[in-house]
């Protein structure tokens, strides 16, 4: 666990050095001040109110304890061991098999699961699910995201900058003879983004990894988690999710979308295969 959470931070400052490097190769920080504060507000407002645009998005519909008992009882099981107060649950009407996790912090949090997984998996599996779900709120894994988004948002906007610039001649002003030359400007504009996203992408996996290891530890059953993921690889694959925005996958449990070739290098989610077997490897 704390090896992931390291691997987290190494990457966050990986993005923060980026940006930094940005900043300093373009000579000037007005851009990149405007360029911060349009990201930082923009990702503010994803903070508080992407859960309720997301849970929209999906269809997701507010279960009471009522009308899905069983759900109800696992989540606050689940969330009684992890120390957390029990979350909002929805349910997405679609026959995929997935779920996911929302909201800013464990005091306003949701857990939506899929008509699908509800019928897939069975109750050992199902809880192993809602454990890593849970594992998400309780590692505040929304808010290193939204860390995560704000800086590669900063840096895209930057390249874009940098992008204009190269084929309008170069930034003007009169610091214009030691700003950066038009090789520079095209590294800025079209390296920096991807390796940007490659770090994002790297943070997202690890964030899924740690959620596999928390969640198996709550419910002290890591081969049930292992089990279920097995099955919503497999059944994924021949039916993936019809609606939502594959911009949005790195919230579920299993990438809800069809991925196949180079679109798999930039997966939100690690192998699953590794994924399963990390989880068969644990000993708790």
């Amino acid at each position: 666990m704390f090896k992931n959470q390291l691997k987290t931070t190494i990457l966050l400052a990986s993005l923060t050095a980026l940006l930094l490097f940005v900043g300093r190769l373009l000579g000037g920080y007005t851009g990149l001040i405007i360029g911060l504060a349009f990201a930082v507000l923009m990702n503010f407002g994803a903070y508080f109110f992407s859960d309720k645009l997301v849970l929209a998005m999906y269809r997701a519909k507010l279960v009471s304890q009522k009308e899905a008992p069983d759900l109800h009882k696992t989540v606050k099981e689940i969330t009684h061991i992890a120390g957390l107060p029990m979350p909002k649950l929805y349910i997405i009407p679609t026959t995929t098999p997935n779920a996911f996790a929302t909201g800013r912090n464990p005091k306003h949090a949701a857990v939506a699961c899929t008509e699908g997984i509800l019928k897939l998996l069975n109750k050992d599996e199902l809880r192993g699910v809602l454990a890593h779900e849970v594992s998400h709120i309780k590692n505040r894994d929304i808010l290193v995201q939204t860390v995560a988004a704000t800086i590669a948002g900063v840096i895209s906007y930057i390249a874009s900058m940098a992008q204009w610039a190269a084929i309008f001649g170069g930034f003007g002003g009169r610091d214009n003879d030691n700003g950066p030359n038009m090789i520079s400007l095209l590294v800025l504009a079209i390296l920096t983004p991807l390796i940007a996203t490659i770090i994002q992408l790297a943070i997202s996996r690890s964030r899924e990894y740690l959620a596999d290891e928390t969640g198996a530890r709550i419910i002290k059953n890591p081969q049930a988690l292992a089990s279920a993921l097995g099955k919503l690889d497999g059944e994924i694959k021949h039916n993936p999710l019809r609606f939502g925005n594959p911009t949005t996958a790195s919230l579920f449990i299993a990438n809800p979308f069809s991925a196949r070739g180079m679109v798999s290098l930039f997966s939100t989610h690690p192998p699953m295969e590794k994924r399963i077997a990390r989880l068969n490897e644990m000993k708790i």
